[in-house]
Parts: C-alpha cells; structure tokens; sequence
C-alpha cells in the first residue's frame, strides 16, 4: 500500500496485519474518491474516521488539504497510523485520537470540509453514524463513505443529501453533501 499522489507520492504505509481491524483501501477505489474530491482537497480540513493506516487522510494531505483528524479505537491502528504519517513527512498537518467514533462526534466542537469513513462492513455503522455527521461538518462539506456494493445507503441522513455513488468492484462509495443554510451562496 502507497501514497498514490501528491507531496508524498510514492511512500509506502503500513498495515496491522490481517483484515480484522483494517482493511485498506485498494489504489483504484482510492484514486476514485480523490478524484471525485480533488477540487476541495486544497486548504481542507479533513476527519478520518475509523483510519486503520491512516491510508485515506495521509492521501488527502498528500494532495493538499490543510490538517487532518485520525481517529480509530484501535491502539495498534493509531500507532501504525502515526508511524505512517511521520514516514510520509505529515504528522505537523495532523491529529491522532485514540477514540470511539461516536464519542468523538459527539464530542468535538470541530468543523470539517471533507469526511471519509471507512468502518467495518456488515454492522450498520455508516447508517448509525450518518445523522451525526452533519454536525461536525462546514456548509457545504463532503462525506465519502466506503461500503459493500449491495449496501443500501439512505437518500438523506440529518442534514446530509446523498449526491452520488460510485462502484468498484465489491466496493461503494456514497457521496453525501451537507445542505447550505437556504439563501446562501456557493463560493
């Protein structure tokens, strides 16, 4: 597993062996959820939750986002995740939690332009957490979502909208919006 581009192109990250507490993301799923995002990525805020390697967010400072926010409950998750960010040259552009993802949302006073999750399949986990996401991001900001295909994702969570989805394989990808207050204006 690499950095696929940017500042850090090319660096290799590591991974806690087996798949029962991550499960990276493959490179052409990867490029396709920074594809869909590479025009906010510059100057972003980032929140990545259920980080595993930190894969997804090292990505997204690669690529120019401004800070990002790692969290897993996991503790060899977040000290993989630290190692990763440090051999890619990013840790001063980042935050490592050791935290339940809902306690964290339900927590933090932050606000985040770009959300990626990728939790564990076949719990129900994005369902459950979709409505409080809303929360903790800007006017404006994107969720991507990393699911099973067959997953049935809601057409609206809270103040969320889904706009799109992607497939890959075995892999969906849902891209949620949040809804700008009405009359404002897009920048």
């Amino acid at each position: 597993m690499r950095v696929i581009a940017g500042a850090a192109r090319g660096v290799r990250l590591r991974t806690l062996p087996g798949t029962d507490i991550t499960r990276p993301t493959v490179d052409r799923v990867k490029e396709g959820m920074f594809s869909a995002l590479q025009f906010l990525l510059p100057g972003a805020r980032v929140l990545d939750l259920f980080a595993g390697s930190g894969q997804l967010g090292i990505e997204a400072l690669s690529r120019g986002a401004d800070f990002c926010v790692f969290i897993d409950e996991n503790r060899g998750a977040v000290r993989i995740v630290e190692e990763n960010l440090r051999a890619a040259g990013l840790a001063q552009r980042a935050e490592v939690h050791c935290a339940n993802a809902q306690g964290f949302l339900a927590g933090t006073a932050e606000q985040f332009d770009i959300l990626l999750l990728d939790p564990p399949y076949r719990h129900g986990t994005l369902q459950a957490l979709l409505p409080s996401l809303g929360r903790v991001m800007a006017p404006g900001g994107v969720a991507l979502c990393e699911s099973e295909r067959e997953t049935v994702m809601p057409q609206r969570a809270g103040e969320l909208v889904l706009k799109k989805q992607y497939r890959y394989g075995t892999v969906l990808v849902s891209r949620y919006e949040k809804e700008r207050p009405k009359g404002e204006i897009e920048a």
